[in-house]
C-alpha cells in the first residue's frame, strides 16, 4: 500500500468505524501472527460491533485498494489469519446465535460465536454441533468453516462442510448473497447476480468432473484446496455453501451460518489401547475401527512424556497409563445405551488378543486395553489428548516440532508404513518427529522437531515437505488433512492436484475476488512456504542481551533464558477459554486480544526483539497490555506450554521501576511490610481515609487509590505472641509462618490455626528474625510493585529464619496463598541454593498439612458440627499449584458439613488490583463473573469460604457477607465438639 493509501485508510477507519480501531505497532503486532509460525504485521486491525460494520470495514478497504483478513480466534496452524491488510475480528461482538429450531436440529449463528460458547447454550436442548476440534474453547465457527475443520468425531459425524447447510456472505465488491442448496437449473435463485455466479460454478463442475474424480483424494479428510467436488452433477442439489467451506476467507466475507445440530453425547466408554511398538499401533487402527468406535485418537511416546512433567496432566497420566507404552491408541463407543458400549469395551479387548496383543508379550506384541468408564477421567483424557498441540510445543529448547506436515491423511491401511517412512525422512534430515491425534482417519498431526531460527533447519523443513507430500500423493491421500493450507501448503497444491485443477483453482478464485481483496495468498497464488521474510523469525530476528532480575534459566535465549520462556507462547490460544479454570481472566471480561495472555506474550516477544523501537520493554504501551493482568498464575498451571505471565510481569515492572522510579500507589503498596507496624500503632489515624470521602477522595486523586473500596483496617492488638513454641512437647513440630496480611489485618486467622494445631497434637513454632522488630515477609508486596531487590531481602531472612527446621524436616505451613506459595515458585527464582529448595519443599498451605496428616492418621482432631453447607472459593495460586481440592478435604473433616466448591475464576481483587481507581471496575467485572453471584445465592445459614485476604475483601464488598478463613472454621468446629481440646 501507498504511504496516501494507508492514511487514508486510517483515516476513514477511524472516522467511520464505531468498534475498535487499532493502528498502533503494540495492537497491530498482536494480530501478526496465529498458531503458525508465520509473522506479518496488518496495516490495521478492526474490531466491528456489527456484521453492517465488518462490511464498511470492508467497503473501505477496497475503495482503499487494501486487502482484507477475516478472523476469529486466530488458532489457525497454517497462516490463513495473517495478512498485511485489514484483519478484522469477528470473535468479540459477532458471537451470536441468530435462530433456533431444535425441532429441526438447526441454528443460524454469527461467524465469531465460539464453539464450546455455542454448545453451552444447545446444551440445555440435548442438542450439540460435534465438529469437536481441539481448539473448541476459542474456535469460532466462521474460522471452522473457512478451515473446513474436523474434529476427533469426524469417524461418525463427518467434517464441518458435513455439517453446514448454508451461509450468507459479502462478496469482495460487497454483493450480499445466500449460500445452500440449489438445483442445476437454478431455479428460484435470486438476485441475477447469484444466479450468474452460480451458474458459473456449477458449468466449471460438470467440465472437470473427470477431473475432480481423478485428483481428489478418496479420504473424507481431505480440505486441500477450493470444493470443486461440490460441483459436480453427480452432487445434485449442489450446495453452494459447501464451496465457500474451507476456502479460508479467500473467496467471500461470511456473516453468517447455518449449522446441522446433533443430540448430545449421553453414554460413552473409552478403551486405552497400549503397544510396545509404534508400528503395531499404527497397523492396529484399520482393525480397530471395525468396531464402529466414534473415534480413534493416537498418542505417542513423546507426548506421554511430556505430558508426565506438566502438572495439569500428570494424574490422569498415571492413572491410565499402564507400562512403558510406545503409543496409546484411545478408542471412543458411544452408543445410546451404555450396555452396548460395556460391550463394546469386552469387544475391544478380545480384539486386541486376536491381533497377537498381551500384557505379558515381547515388546513388538505387548500390550492390552485399560478401560475407561468414569466421566471425570474421560474428562481428563480428553482434556489432554486435545491439548496435544500445546503438549508438543512445551519442550523447553530452541527446536520445537513444527507444523508443516502436520495433518496429512492416508487411506488406513497405509498409516503403519507411511509413519515409518515418515520417521525415517525425518531421522534423513537429521531429526525426530511427534506424532499424535486422528488414527481412526489415518490423519495424524506429525511434528518434526526444529529450529526455524536456522537457516539449515529451514531447509531441512522444505525437504522434508516435498518427499512427504510426494509419499502422500502414493498413497493417494491428501496433504492437507484438517488444519487446512494457508501459506504452509498452498505452494504445494499444484503437485497434490495437477496443473488443471490449479487453474480451476484459479478461475474460482478471480470470479468470486476478481481483485484479490480477500485473503491474497492462500489457496492460489501463494507465496513460498519457506520465505523467511514470512516466519516469526525473520532471518534479521534477534534479541539483545538484557539484565532479567529472575531466574530463567530453565529456558534458551537471552537474558538469562527470558527470552526462551517468552518465545514458549505458541500462539494457539488455550488462556482465551471463556469458562472452566481460572485461566484468562481479565480476557474474560473485556474479549480484547491486549488483555489474553497470548496477546501478552506476542506483545513480550515483540518488545525485547526489538520490534516495536526502543525502551519498549518499560513503555507506556508495555504496562498498558500488562495493566489488567492480575498475577492470577493461571497460565502457569493451565497453560500447556507453561507460560508464565505472572512471573514475566515482574520483569516488567522490575524494568519499568528501573527506567521511571516508582509511583505512589506502587511504594504504599511494596512497602506495606515496612511501615505496618507504624500504621498498626497508629491504627485510629490510619483507618480516617475509610471513614472521610474527602480522604478517600484525596488518596484517589494523589495515589490512584479508589475510593470506592474500603481498605483494609489497621488495628493494634497485632498477632505478636510472646513465645515461639506452643503445644505439646512431644507432639510432632510444625512451623506456622505469620504473614503480613494476617498478622497485620485478620489475626484471628492465625489464633485460629495455633488453636487448630496445637489441639491436633503438634508443637507449633512461630521462628523470628535475628531483627525482632522487624517480622518475616515473603516479599509478595515487592514483587507486585517491581521492587525484587527488596523481596530477595525479604525472603533472605526468611529463609535464615525457616532453614534450621527444614534442615530437619519440619513442615513450614501458611495460611495466605500469595505468601506460602511464594515459598514454592518466585523464591527459587531469586535463589537456588540447597537451604532455599529445602525450605521450599518444606512449604505446605495450611490445608495441605491438615490433609496430609489425616491420611497418615496423624491427626487427631475432635471436630463438631457448625453449618449445613459451606460454599468455598478457591485462590487463584491455590488452583495454580494444585493446592484447592485439599481445601475441601479439609473441610469435609467437619461433620455434617456439605462442601461445595464454586466455580469461579480469579475473584478480582488481586492483591491491589481491586483497589486502583483504574482497574476498580475490571475488577468488579471480574468478581461478576461466576463468584459474587454464587455467594449471593448461598442461603443464610450456608458459610462463604475463602483463604485469600483479597478473595474475602472483594466477597465482602460485592455481597456484604463475611467470607471466613477455613482455620476459623475448623476453630469453630473445635469449639461445638463436645470433647475440646484445650491447650
Amino acid at each position: 500500500m501507498t504511504d496516501t493509501g494507508s492514511t487514508k485508510l486510517k483515516e476513514r477507519l477511524s472516522r467511520e468505524i464505531t468498534g475498535e480501531v487499532f493502528l498502533d505497532a503494540f495492537d497491530r503486532g498482536r494480530y501478526a501472527t496465529d498458531a503458525s509460525f508465520y509473522q506479518i504485521m496488518p496495516e490495521a486491525v478492526v474490531v466491528p460491533r456489527s456484521i453492517p460494520e465488518a462490511l464498511r470495514a470492508l467497503a473501505i478497504a477496497r475503495d482503499t485498494g487494501c486487502k482484507v483478513t477475516p478472523r476469529g480466534g486466530g488458532t489457525s496452524q497454517c497462516g490463513q489469519t495473517i495478512n498485511d491488510g485489514i484483519v478484522i475480528d469477528f470473535s468479540k461482538h459477532l458471537n451470536r446465535i441468530i435462530s433456533l429450531d431444535p425441532e429441526k436440529r438447526t441454528c443460524l449463528v454469527e461467524p465469531g460465536i465460539v464453539l464450546d460458547d455455542l454448545n453451552r447454550q444447545l446444551k440445555r436442548h440435548g442438542l450439540w454441533f460435534p465438529v469437536d476440534v481441539s481448539t473448541a474453547s476459542r474456535a469460532t465457527i466462521g474460522g471452522m468453516a473457512g478451515n473446513n475443520s474436523c474434529g476427533g468425531r469426524s469417524l461418525r459425524y463427518g467434517t464441518m462442510r458435513d455439517n453446514t447447510l448454508s451461509m450468507d456472505a459479502a462478496l469482495a465488491d460487497g454483493t450480499k448473497l445466500h449460500f445452500g442448496e440449489v438445483w442445476r437449473d437454478l431455479e428460484g435463485v435470486e438476485p441475477p447476480s447469484a444466479s450468474a455466479l452460480f451458474r458459473n460454478m456449477l458449468d466449471l463442475g460438470e467440465r472437470e468432473a473427470a477431473e475432480i474424480a481423478e485428483q481428489f483424494p478418496k479420504v473424507q479428510r481431505r480440505v486441500g484446496g477450493y470444493n470443486l467436488d461440490a460441483l459436480v452433477p453427480r452432487n445434485a442439489p449442489n450446495n453452494m455453501a459447501h464451496l465457500l467451506v474451507g476456502s479460508e476467507g479467500t473467496l467471500a466475507f461470511t456473516t453468517q451460518v447455518e449449522l446441522k445440530l446433533w443430540p448430545v453425547i449421553r453414554n460413552r466408554v473409552l478403551g486405552v489401547c497400549h503397544f510396545g511398538s509404534f508400528y503395531e499401533a499404527m497397523d492396529a487402527a484399520q482393525h480397530l475401527v471395525k468396531l464402529k468406535p466414534i473415534a480413534v485418537e493416537l498418542v505417542d511416546r513423546t507426548m506421554i512424556a511430556l505430558g508426565r512433567d506438566i502438572p495439569m496432566f500428570r494424574p490422569v497420566i498415571e492413572a491410565t497409563v499402564r507400562g512403558d507404552p510406545d503409543a496409546l491408541l484411545i478408542v471412543e463407543f458411544a452408543e445410546e445405551d451404555q450396555v452396548d458400549n460395556l460391550r463394546k469395551l469386552k469387544q475391544l479387548s478380545e480384539l486386541m488378543g486376536d491381533l497377537g496383543f498381551g500384557w505379558n508379550n515381547p515388546v513388538r506384541k505387548w500390550g492390552g486395553v485399560v478401560d475407561v468408564v468414569e466421566a471425570a477421567t474421560q474428562t481428563a483424557i480428553a482434556d489432554f489428548r486435545t491439548s496435544g498441540l500445546n503438549v508438543m510445543m512445551s519442550m523447553k529448547q530452541e527446536g520445537k516440532p513444527v507444523s508443516f506436515v502436520e495433518d496429512c491423511a492416508v487411506p488406513l491401511p497405509h498409516l503403519a508404513d507411511y509413519t515409518a517412512r515418515l520417521n525415517a525422512i525425518f531421522a534423513k534430515h537429521g531429526t525426530r518427529g511427534t506424532m499424535y491425534a486422528h488414527a481412526s482417519e489415518g490423519c495424524l498431526h506429525v511434528r518434526p522437531v526444529l529450529n526455524l531460527k536456522l537457516d539449515k533447519d529451514v531447509k531441512a523443513m522444505r525437504a522434508i515437505a516435498e518427499e512427504a507430500f510426494a509419499m502422500v500423493r502414493e498413497y493417494k491421500g491428501s496433504h492437507s488433512g484438517e488444519h487446512g493450507d494457508g501459506i504452509v501448503r498452498s505452494e504445494f497444491h499444484q503437485t497434490m492436484f495437477g496443473s488443471r485443477i490449479i487453474e480451476d483453482f484459479r478461475q474460482v478464485k478471480r470470479r468470486f475476488d476478481p481483485d484479490s481483496v480477500l485473503n491474497p495468498g492462500k489457496i492460489v497464488d501463494a507465496p513460498r512456504m519457506d520465505n523467511r521474510s514470512l516466519f516469526r523469525y525473520p532471518p534479521d530476528y534477534a534479541v539483545g542481551e538484557m539484565k532479567t532480575a529472575l531466574d530463567w534459566s530453565a529456558y534458551p535465549g537471552a537474558g538469562g533464558g527470558f527470552q526462551g520462556a517468552v518465545e514458549m507462547c505458541n500462539n494457539n490460544g488455550a488462556c482465551r477459554k471463556l469458562e472452566g479454570g481460572v485461566m484468562c481472566p481479565s480476557y474474560r471480561t473485556t474479549r480484547n486480544e491486549k488483555d489474553v495472555t497470548r496477546g501478552r506474550a506476542n506483545t513480550l516477544r515483540l518488545a525485547i526483539s526489538g520490534q516495536l523501537g526502543p525502551g519498549a520493554l518499560s513503555s507506556d504501551e508495555m504496562m498498558d497490555t500488562m495493566k489488567l493482568c492480575v498475577s492470577c498464575k493461571a497460565c502457569r498451571h493451565e497453560c500447556p506450554t507453561g507460560v508464565d505471565m505472572a512471573k514475566m510481569k515482574i520483569e516488567v515492572l522490575a524494568a519499568r521501576r528501573a527506567r521511571f522510579g516508582l509511583s505512589l500507589r506502587d511504594a504504599l503498596v511494596g512497602y506495606l511490610p515496612r511501615y505496618a507496624p507504624l500504621f498498626s500503632r497508629l491504627a485510629p489515624l490510619a483507618n480516617l481515609r475509610n471513614r472521610s470521602r474527602l480522604l478517600k477522595t484525596l488518596l484517589e486523586r494523589v495515589a490512584g487509590i479508589s475510593a470506592q473500596r474500603l481498605l483494609p483496617e489497621w488495628r493494634r492488638d497485632v498477632f505478636a505472641p510472646e513465645s515461639e513454641v506452643f503445644g505439646p512437647t512431644d507432639g510432632r513440630e510444625v512451623v506456622l509462618f505469620a504473614d503480613t496480611f494476617n498478622r497485620t489485618f485478620e489475626r484471628e486467622n492465625l489464633d485460629a490455626a495455633l488453636r487448630v494445631l496445637v489441639a491436633g497434637g503438634y508443637r507449633v513454632h512461630i521462628p523470628r528474625p535475628a531483627f525482632r522488630g522487624k517480622p518475616l515477609c515473603c516479599g509478595r508486596t515487592f514483587l507486585s510493585a517491581g521492587l525484587v531487590d527488596h523481596a530477595r531481602a525479604e525472603l533472605d531472612r526468611l529463609v535464615a529464619a525457616f532453614a534450621p527446621f527444614a534442615a530437619r524436616g519440619v513442615p513450614i505451613v501458611g495460611l495466605e496463598p500469595s505468601c506460602l506459595l511464594t515459598l514454592r515458585d518466585e523464591l527459587l527464582s531469586l535463589r537456588s541454593d540447597e537451604t532455599t529448595k529445602n525450605v521450599s519443599a518444606h512449604a505446605l498451605m495450611f490445608e495441605e498439612f491438615l490433609v496430609r496428616e489425616a491420611s497418615a492418621g496423624r491427626l487427631q482432631l475432635s471436630l463438631g458440627p457448625i453449618a449445613p453447607k459451606a460454599v468455598v472459593h478457591g485462590h487463584c495460586h491455590q488452583k495454580s499449584f494444585g493446592a484447592f481440592k485439599v481445601v475441601e478435604q479439609a473441610l469435609r473433616l467437619i461433620p455434617d458439613l456439605k462442601v461445595e466448591a464454586i466455580e469461579s475464576s480469579c475473584c478480582g481483587m488481586a492483591g491491589a488490583f481491586g483497589y486502583g481507581a483504574d482497574t476498580y471496575e475490571a475488577s468488579m467485572e471480574m468478581a461478576e463473573l461466576s463468584l459474587l453471584p454464587a455467594v449471593r445465592r448461598a442461603e443464610a445459614e450456608t458459610l462463604v469460604i475463602a483463604d485469600g485476604t483479597s478473595c474475602r475483601h472483594q466477597i465482602r464488598d460485592g455481597t456484604d457477607r463475611p467470607a471466613l478463613h477455613v482455620a476459623r472454621v475448623l476453630a469453630m468446629s473445635l469449639d461445638s465438639s463436645p470433647q475440646i481440646r484445650t491447650t
